[in-house]
């Protein structure tokens, strides 16, 4: 493996019993002197489609991994969505206790456009975790391969609002399933992390009436919890108290053994990707009875709508309407699950494979 400290170091379509991804891009920005990390884990469906996240991390290899499986998510992701999308990430590695200024930031983003370009059109990417629609302006700059530019440079913003929309019909569909009826009003609900898109879901629950316990690892976030009257708890012992939904929207990794096996709630809902710590943990939820909705289905709602609004002629209700499928896509993974006997991990990861050796097909 090429050290990522030689910038411009390539990985190109490096297999091993743990990788199977198309090309993955590790270079040093010239400008920031920080890793970057481009992973493109297929194209079958089209080229690939998957934000670009700055994140703190303890080593470089962290930040490549987690590339390697946000990417590999994606793929699932945009496939169970519909999409002539592949799916692709990009992580900047901050290393913890670094802090980046505008210039800094700037030239992040700068080293990201020229990373993403050089990949000739196989990845577009987008804001995710720690970056926004300006940043992305930022990497305009460098390659037009990029998504979710400020509606004032002539982009289609955030995609923020589409994934909280998502998730939201993801809930409904999940509360029909677990207590009989889609009615939020009095139904008790955990989230954590109230990010753009935790935030925008905790407003809308509220105003559905829910019963709203929350907390994020930012203690500036506990204001909104005061603004809309949820109860504010510490990070860390959010799981462990009874609700009918756990919904967890921080960062990946969250359902681990020892969590899930803490878990006192119906089902688990949310839009962060990656909540499986082990792939296993569909199997423990399903043990314990408690309903798990894949994450890469919940959470399509802002490729659905960065895909759909970059098209000519984009029409915004085509674009809510098929945000708000989730639902029933949803609810065809659960039943499928319960057809099969399977996990809802796998009824949903049969249903974007299939998809994805359709294309296969066609192509043949």
């Amino acid at each position: 493996m090429t050290s990522p400290f030689d910038s411009g170091a390539s990985l190109d379509a490096l297999h091993s019993p743990t990788i199977d991804h198309e090309t993955v891009l590790v270079t040093r920005g010239i400008r920031s002197g920080l890793t970057i990390s481009v992973a493109v884990h297929s194209t079958k469906l089209g080229p690939a489609l998957g934000g670009a996240r700055i994140w703190n991390y303890g080593s470089w290899l962290e930040a490549v991994e987690d590339s390697l499986r946000l990417s590999a998510g994606m793929t699932l992701k945009n496939a169970a969505a519909g999409l002539a999308r592949g799916g692709g990430k990009s992580v900047i590695f901050v290393p913890h206790g670094t802090t980046l200024d505008n210039t800094a930031r700037r030239d992040a983003m700068l080293d990201l456009g020229d990373a993403v370009e050089s990949l000739g059109g196989s990845y577009q990417t987008a804001e995710d975790v720690g970056t926004s629609a300006n940043d992305m302006a930022i990497v305009s700059e460098r390659t037009r391969h990029v998504s979710g530019l400020p509606a004032d440079r002539g982009g289609v913003g955030e995609p923020s609002d589409a994934t909280a929309a998502g998730v939201y019909s993801a809930v409904l569909a999940t509360l029909d399933t677990v207590l009989g009826n889609p009615l939020v009003r009095g139904r008790h609900v955990t989230i954590s992390g109230l990010g753009q898109v935790g935030g925008r879901l905790a407003r809308r629950l509220a105003a559905a009436g829910a019963s709203l316990i929350v907390t994020d690892v930012n203690p500036a976030r506990r204001a909104l919890a005061e603004e809309i009257g949820a109860s504010w708890i510490e990070p860390g012992d959010e799981h462990l108290f009874e609700t009918d939904l756990f919904v967890p929207c921080g960062v990946g990794g969250a359902l681990t053994r020892e969590i899930i096996a803490e878990l006192r709630c119906r089902a688990v809902v949310g839009a962060a990707n990656n909540q499986l710590a082990e792939h296993d943990g569909a199997e423990q939820l399903a043990e314990r009875g408690i309903l798990w909705a894949p994450d890469f289905i919940v959470n399509a709602g802002g490729v659905i709508y960065l895909d759909m609004a970059s098209r000519p002629g984009a029409d915004l209700d085509s674009i809510l309407a098929r945000v708000d499928g989730i639902g029933e896509t949803l609810r065809s993974v659960y039943r499928s699950a319960a057809e099969q006997g399977t996990t809802t991990l796998a009824a949903a990861e049969k249903l974007a494979m299939d998809r994805l050796e359709g294309a296969t097909l066609r192509a043949a």
